[in-house]
């Protein structure tokens, strides 16, 4: 199963964004799978709508973000880092909606992001992360909400060094294990501190063969970590029913080496 499923997005008919091949060509210089881009209607934390990219099955970039996005660096992979990171040393503000409306996370959601955010607190990282849940979204770096949906999630990369704003997690996530939902979690809290999908060369994990290359931006691999299929990585493109959440041992690494 995708970190997102395609119909978990509403696809834009007649949105002003178009997949032209400059934007395909921009996409894939930065090191992304341009494969399969598609515009969506990206809901807004205050409910606004606009026309973005949703890149990978999960990544949603805006036209402005993605204009924004240095060419020679600003994407970081696991294996790879280029220089797109949050800022550091800081604290990181995560809430997880909660209430009774359709954006409220289920408890099943609220135990697995719980879960994901003591994953990364407990690695002693340069960054480390404060939640709450509540209906208020004030002073939040990270927003985590529910949208209705097939099973997976959605997130961002972070500009101006701090963390992409929101996860979305579809509803159909709820079906599944608390691991199952701490892994999504935290993969997509991975997106938004700047964490590719480890198998953006090939996006083994989905069953396709899609090697984008490194397109010229002078890729830097982290020391340790395997250049080739991590096949339980949590920032693989695709996840299983049988996922726990953790970490493996060169996710651990990366992190470390980042952060």
């Amino acid at each position: 199963m995708s970190c997102s499923k395609d119909d978990a997005t509403t696809q834009s008919d007649q949105g002003s964004l178009k997949v032209t091949q400059d934007v395909l060509n921009k996409i894939s210089s930065l090191s992304l799978n341009n494969k399969d881009v598609q515009v969506i209607k990206n809901t807004n934390l205050d409910g606004t709508t606009e026309d973005a990219y949703l890149v990978e099955g999960c990544i949603v970039i805006t036209e402005a973000q993605l204009n924004e996005m240095d060419l020679h660096g600003g994407i970081t992979t696991e294996q790879y880092r280029t220089t797109n990171l949050v800022s550091a040393p800081r604290t990181i503000r995560v809430v997880g909606l909660s209430g009774t409306g359709t954006t409220a996370l289920t408890t099943n959601m609220r135990n697995g992001l719980q879960a994901a955010i003591n994953r990364y607190n407990n690695l002693g990282l340069s960054i480390n992360f404060t939640l709450t849940f509540s209906s208020s979204t004030s002073g939040a770096n990270i927003v985590v909400r529910r949208q209705v949906g097939s099973a997976g999630g959605v997130a961002g990369f972070p500009t101006g060094g701090n963390p992409y704003s929101s996860v979305t997690l579809y509803s159909g996530l709820d079906t599944y294990s608390t691991g199952v939902n701490a892994h999504v979690s935290a993969h997509e809290i991975g997106h938004c501190i700047g964490l590719r999908h480890t198998d953006w060369f090939s996006r083994q994990s989905c069953g396709q063969n899609s090697n984008e290359g490194t397109a010229g931006v002078g890729a830097v691999h982290i020391p340790g970590t395997p250049t080739g299929y991590d096949a339980t990585s949590y920032m693989r493109a695709c996840f299983s029913s049988s996922e726990t959440g953790a970490f493996n041992a060169n996710d651990i690494i990366a992190l470390n080496y980042l952060y």
